[in-house]
């Protein structure tokens, strides 16, 4: 567990601390880890929601192939390229629309793509998929480069949440070829499994950081950033 987030008194259902951005200037799959448990909050107009984040995908930009940024800076993409801390949203088949945060360094275009989440009131409905719970917050292009740390009102930020809960598992990516273990879920939630997990060669298996600072050299240089 990251030291930021141990250390935050959080609320059970949200009203917690804004997760600054130093909190996502670190490698993609750190962050992605570390955002199950946290709260994704929506404003629109006086109404509120929260969800609590369940499963991630991380990207790792110019050296991941499944990566939008892989081919390079188009106008599509350009908010990965952005600092740390704001929303790439994008739209897809022609009728969904997917949410992600920038991490890394800027000029460095790392993502995490939120892919699950669960209502903030008990008992309430899971998000599964990337496309409903865009859907369930009116997530669409016009939050396209929002900023999620700024200061001042907001209509879309992160939260800091209750982790003692969480039970993560690393698991290949949905529809990636790289089996490399870059989708973070939280066991704890009771989602259901997916194909992708249920499959021999695509089996869900814990989480090792170690493993993940050999696939991407990136991570043990942003430890040393000490947010």
């Amino acid at each position: 567990m990251s030291a930021f987030l141990s250390e935050q008194r959080c609320h059970p259902l949200g009203g917690g601390v804004a997760l600054p951005r130093k909190f996502f200037v670190r490698s993609s799959p750190l962050v992605a880890a570390d955002l199950l448990g946290c709260w994704l909050v929506r404003a629109i107009g006086d109404r509120e929601s929260r969800v609590r984040i369940t499963e991630t995908e991380a990207y790792l930009g110019a050296t991941d192939p499944a990566s939008h940024a892989f081919r390079g800076q188009t106008s599509r993409n350009a908010p990965m390229f952005g600092k740390a801390g704001i929303a790439y949203v994008y739209f897809i088949y022609g009728m969904h629309y997917c949410f992600n945060v920038v991490t890394g360094r800027e000029g460095d275009p790392q993502a995490v793509l939120l892919r699950g989440a669960m209502d903030a009131k008990e008992g309430a409905s899971r998000l599964k998929g990337p496309a409903l719970l865009c859907r369930a917050l009116g997530i669409d292009l016009a939050l396209n480069g929002a900023d999620l740390c700024g200061s001042g009102e907001r209509s879309i930020w992160f939260e800091a949440g209750d982790r003692t809960s969480v039970s993560t598992q690393a698991t290949p990516r949905v529809g990636v070829r790289d089996l490399t273990p870059m989708r973070f879920v939280d066991t704890a939630s009771q989602l259901p499994l997916s194909r992708y997990q249920k499959s021999e060669p695509r089996r869900a298996r814990s989480i090792n950081m170690p493993v993940l600072q050999h696939q991407s050299r990136r991570i043990s240089r942003d430890k040393k950033i000490g947010w």
